[in-house]
């Protein structure tokens, strides 16, 4: 990831974070739910792996095609789920987020200072990054409401066990989206 080295391991460690609760949320649930969880851990620790500082590590060639590869290969698996739920059509928008930004990241090869620089806009942003940002900002925006206190219409249950707590995944899903477009302005 370009950008500033703190906010970058921030993300980092905020994206682990939300990947490791979702390996937690995998032990609890339905199959379905269990499945989702899968799919956002492997966005989550894919999200810290892909914002590590280029300033500490800059990814190898090998290393970009193998994002490309993964993501495109959730991207096709989402879009299969897709057929069970309209979630995992956000799992597809989120994987290719993720394919677009590993190409995004690969250095341009050759064609002088202004390589790259071909599908950009006037303002200097690709038209595919602005449409990404608009979709992130607004689901972020629709799952933060579905977090506010009365939003689920219910009143809190029992105790239940960490990996099967709603906000909690809603919490991950929001911080995953954060970091989404936090990823895609450095783009």
């Amino acid at each position: 990831m370009h950008g500033p080295v703190l906010p970058g391991w921030l993300l980092v460690a905020l994206c682990a974070a939300t990947g490791s609760y979702c390996l937690l949320r995998m032990r609890s649930g339905s199959a379905r739910a269990r499945r989702a969880a899968g799919g956002e851990a492997v966005m989550g620790f894919g999200m810290a792996a892909m914002a590590v500082p280029a300033a500490f590590l800059a990814p190898p060639r090998w290393m970009i095609a193998g994002y490309a590869v993964v993501f495109g290969g959730a991207a096709l698996r989402a879009l299969w789920l897709a057929r069970g739920g309209a979630h995992h059509l956000h799992h597809v928008v989120g994987s290719l987020a993720m394919v677009y930004m590993a190409l995004a990241m690969a250095p341009a090869g050759g064609g002088g200072a202004h390589a790259g620089h071909a599908g950009r806009t006037a303002g200097g942003v690709p038209l595919l990054t602005g449409v990404l940002l608009v979709y992130f900002a607004g689901y972020v925006l629709s799952t933060g409401v579905r977090l506010l206190p009365g939003a689920t219409g219910g009143a809190p249950t029992a105790a239940v066990a960490w990996g099967a707590r709603p906000e909690l995944a809603l919490a991950c899903r929001l911080s995953m989206g954060i970091a989404m477009l936090a990823m895609l302005i450095t783009v």
